[in-house]
């Protein structure tokens, strides 16, 4: 029998806002020649480019996210296919932060397309319906999102994906065990086939099975703390707050043609680690470690991390990434990806006794406000010159966190 006593009793505060099939849409609301038709925006146009965001009209045929562009057009030979256009993104993501804002100050947008608010004091149905209403009137009216309210972050998140698009529903005390009776294990976030299959080998086949499971049994099914945090989840208990944070950033180019001299690749990798730096710290962190690896023309792989002193600026990440590529054992390089990991949250870094920190992080910041106000790399390194129609920003996740 569900015990609901063991369920957080307190009254929703989480709302999670989801924009629904996020780059489709907006392509959607920009034109609307576009509207109501299959579409897709893709890394690449080509065949084997990679769909990043299927209009609704799409996945209703059964098109996907991550499916390859020849496939969505095996399944739908008219399917409309098209480029990214971040700047697009950015106004969107911009527009709805300026709503949102008006209902709470605390925000975390969790990508370019959804956001968690921590509400107290209002009517959480009423605002829902409200940030909708306000979203198809001062951004577009092609625009819908879908709205979850909850005790936790999770269940907030949950509750926004039971009815895409344009869903607003909650999940309480009152009604958690009908919501959980409808879902698989596979429906909920961050539980895959893997942990599936870890579950049911404790005799947890359902999502209620999980909420019932004894603190104890979901430990020994994950063989660690992540057990507890389950538990927690399920139960309405926030433990999101850091498990949710992101673990790196990182950014891949892959060569026409290949180069095979560290002089050539340089300037890629100086690109690629100005779009990511910048994203580090718009997200709030710095990182302590840097990964580098490489894909070579016979597609043998090689990667080797490096952990070191706390880093925020681009220059100091190229700096040791170029020192990681210097090691690489040889050439020529289909792929090159760096990307930061061991992260941490900016709320305080202790400095060198060599530099002024504060005086480094207000010119850091000044360059990122002027990039991000008048276009990517207005500012650049000059090791950069000659890289404009490389490494361009296909999808846009800069994102202020």
């Amino acid at each position: 029998m569900v015990k609901p006593t063991d369920f957080n009793p307190m009254p929703s505060t989480i709302m999670h806002v989801d924009l629904n099939s996020c780059f489709a849409t907006i392509e959607q609301q920009a034109n609307p020649i576009l509207r109501g038709k299959p579409i897709a925006v893709a890394a690449y146009t080509t065949g084997n480019g990679c769909i990043v965001a299927p209009s609704v009209e799409a996945k209703r045929l059964g098109i996907k996210v991550g499916m390859r562009v020849k496939d969505g057009l095996a399944i739908y030979p008219k399917l409309i296919v098209l480029s990214p256009d971040p700047d697009k993104y950015r106004f969107v993501h911009i527009g709805l932060r300026k709503i949102l804002s008006d209902y709470t100050d605390k925000i975390t947008p969790k990508s370019i397309d959804e956001f968690v608010l921590d509400i107290t004091g209002l009517d959480m149905w009423q605002t829902g319906r409200e940030i909708k209403n306000r979203i198809k009137k001062e951004i577009g009216e092609w625009l819908t999102v879908s709205v979850g309210i909850g005790p936790n972050r999770f269940l907030a998140k949950t509750a926004a994906g039971l009815r895409k698009p344009d869903g607003l529903d909650e999940i309480n005390i009152s009604n958690f065990a009908e919501i959980f009776m409808g879902l698989k294990l596979t429906d909920l976030c961050g539980i895959k086939t893997a942990n599936a299959n870890r579950l049911n080998r404790m005799n947890i086949y359902t999502v209620l099975d999980f909420y019932e499971a004894d603190v104890t049994i979901l430990k020994s099914a994950f063989q660690s703390i992540t057990g507890y945090y389950w538990y927690q989840r399920l139960h309405g208990y926030e433990i999101d707050e850091v498990a949710w944070d992101r673990k790196s950033f990182g950014n891949s180019y892959a060569f026409y043609k290949q180069p095979s001299d560290i002089a050539d690749l340089a300037p890629i990798l100086q690109k690629l680690v100005e779009k990511m730096g910048f994203r580090l710290r718009r997200a709030g962190f710095s990182a302590r470690g840097v990964h580098v690896s490489l894909l070579y023309r016979d597609f043998v792989y090689w990667h080797h991390g490096q952990v070191g002193p706390i880093i925020f600026d681009s220059r100091d990440i190229y700096k040791r990434a170029l020192q990681i590529l210097q090691t690489s054992p040889r050439l020529p390089v289909h792929t090159l990806a760096v990307s930061c990991f061991d992260i941490i949250k900016t709320d305080f870094i202790q400095g060198s006794l060599l530099e002024d920190l504060d005086k480094k992080r207000r010119l850091i910041e000044a360059v990122d406000s002027i990039n991000e106000r008048w276009g990517n790399f207005v500012i650049t390194p000059a090791t950069m010159f000659g890289t404009n129609s490389l490494v361009l920003d296909r999808i846009s996740y800069n994102v202020i966190e």
